[in-house]
């Protein structure tokens, strides 16, 4: 990694999922509690469509925006499987926004901890922005942030790998991009992203589990010695 002038950065951005957490745990947990559940309520499975469309349909239009996303969202998943928005909307919010968080602690990234306390000393900003809205994520994760933004947020409306939010975010704190540093686990949505910004971005998965976080606090602290 090239060396980070840390008295320039005024800003740390982070993406949630995967960048926060373990997203392989989380998601063997996940496909457990899902057979489970459904395996005794066969007439139900319509869900697991729900789940697979609502999720494949916004990746199919990774950079979209529109004025009204997070309806949006559910309208294309209900086209794909002929079911109410209200219970696409029940089972995306139970299964997706829901049931992951009491487990999402256990598999965070530990090294991140410390390397927020640091940041928070030397008076740098801490900004999250997810495709997906991440408040109770960050609940679940006991993580403290200056800014928490949605590509879903009405401020927004755009889905990555569009800038926008970068941007809002540079606007929120009066900054410019080289004060920003971005931190992803998709090169292909977070990457594309901060370069339009012109963001500096790092990728975690780079790095072996969460010692990107570590690297990063030792070097925030030799900067400053």
């Amino acid at each position: 990694m090239d060396v980070i002038n840390w008295k320039k950065i005024k800003v740390l951005i982070l993406d949630v999922d995967g960048t926060l957490y373990n997203q392989s745990g989380l998601r063997r947990r996940m496909l457990y509690a899902l057979l489970k559940y459904y395996l005794v309520r066969p007439i139900q499975l319509k869900d697991l469509l729900i789940l697979y469309f609502f999720r494949s349909e916004r990746g199919k239009r990774a950079g979209y925006c529109s004025n009204n996303l997070e309806i949006e969202q559910y309208q294309w998943c209900a086209a794909k499987v002929g079911a109410p928005l209200e219970r696409i909307k029940r089972v995306v919010s139970k299964w997706m926004f829901e049931f992951p968080n009491p487990y999402l602690y256990a598999c965070r990234y530990a090294e991140l901890y410390p390397f927020l306390q640091l940041l928070k000393e030397h008076q740098i900003k801490v900004a999250i922005y997810s495709d997906y809205s991440a408040v109770e994520k960050l609940k679940a994760l006991k993580i403290e942030a200056d800014l928490v933004i949605a590509s879903t947020d009405k401020e927004i409306n755009c889905l990555k790998p569009k800038p926008i939010a970068l941007f809002h975010i540079m606007k929120h704190f009066e900054v410019g991009s080289a004060a920003c540093l971005y931190i992803g686990d998709r090169d292909e949505l977070d990457g594309i992203c901060a370069d339009e910004a012109t963001i500096r971005y790092l990728n975690i998965n780079k790095y072996n589990s969460g010692t990107l976080y570590t690297v990063l606090a030792n070097s925030l602290r030799e900067h400053y010695k």
